[in-house]
């Protein structure tokens, strides 16, 4: 007696011979959709949910309904990180035309230039920890470089990361080089596919310089400015990672952004208040939906009038 599996239908067959180009996307697309709505969608449900609760994480939750998000109305350390996300934000957006800029001068033809390539590179391939070890080094009073530089041309000297007036650009100074160097890789793809055709009518029209660079490159870069200014945007909404490793979000709470904050109060030592964490990921969530709704609704109003 055969142990082998019936083998499917003559109909079903048939059905899946007529459909595989159509069935054929979606089985390959199945598995990451799946670990999609179970990694992404539904904890960002589930935290909603737990929002409108009081928990510790462990105990029993307690149904408050909005309280969390009226408290929230009323909490200074929500507005003082709320406001250092918008200024991560405005701040950080510089990365884009810096990583432009950098990728104009690597794309020429010049001697060594792929020396200079993997300078620019490395700061992409090192990790946020490190980078926030080198520029709390770089700005340590006494011996940072940066200290030692002021106060060689000024005669004094300034605790950037003990100061509540200037850690929060200290900071976003540190995350722009990393964020810089993706830019830059993200413009020298885009780049490298310009169309040549293009560019040498141009040239023989006289175009050359600021108008080359306005009306025939910058048009063709645009999907890479796009997916830069997304992830460039994303990046300053969730800066968690330098503000641990730099300040721990001080001086006294200075330097905190609501990434940082929703840890403090859910996760920290100082918290294990769930549902208050949760209500400031859904407001970080809601800021970002905004930001990529916009993004993506000037893709698509561009892509139907090109």
């Amino acid at each position: 007696m055969s142990n082998s599996a019936p083998l499917p239908s003559r109909s079903a067959q048939g059905y899946f011979r007529r459909n595989q180009q159509k069935l054929a996307p979606l089985l390959f697309l199945a598995p990451g959709l799946v670990m999609f709505i179970i990694y992404v969608i539904l904890p960002i449900f589930q935290s909603i949910w737990i929002s409108f609760y009081s928990w510790d994480g462990l105990g029993p939750k307690v149904w408050i309904g909005l309280g969390n998000y009226r408290e929230l109305l009323g909490d200074d350390a929500f507005y003082t990180s709320l406001k250092n996300n918008v200024l991560w934000l405005v701040l950080y957006l510089l990365a884009i035309p810096a990583g432009l800029a950098v990728a104009l001068f690597l794309n020429q033809t010049v001697i060594g230039i792929r020396v200079y390539k993997s300078l620019f590179f490395f700061p992409f391939v090192i990790s946020q920890v490190v980078v926030g070890l080198i520029f709390s080094w770089f700005y340590a009073p006494n011996f940072g470089l940066f200290s030692v530089l002021l106060k060689h041309l000024t005669g004094s000297d300034i605790a950037i990361l003990a100061d509540d007036r200037t850690v929060t650009y200290g900071i976003i100074a540190a995350g722009l080089w990393p964020q810089t160097a993706y830019c830059m890789i993200l413009y020298l793809t885009g780049l490298n596919n310009i169309n040549p055709e293009q560019v040498e009518a141009a040239r023989m029209d006289g175009a050359k310089g600021w108008a080359m660079l306005k009306n025939i490159i910058l048009p063709q870069l645009a999907p890479a400015t796009f997916i830069a200014m997304v992830v460039t945007v994303i990046g300053a909404l969730r800066s968690f990672d330098l503000v641990s490793i730099m300040t721990s979000g001080g001086p006294y709470g200075a330097s905190e952004v609501l990434s940082y904050y929703m840890y403090e109060q859910a996760l920290s030592e100082y918290g294990y208040r769930m549902g208050y964490g949760a209500a400031i990921a859904v407001v970080l969530f809601l800021i970002m939906l905004v930001f990529i709704t916009l993004f993506i609704v000037r893709m698509l109003k561009q892509e139907r009038n090109a």
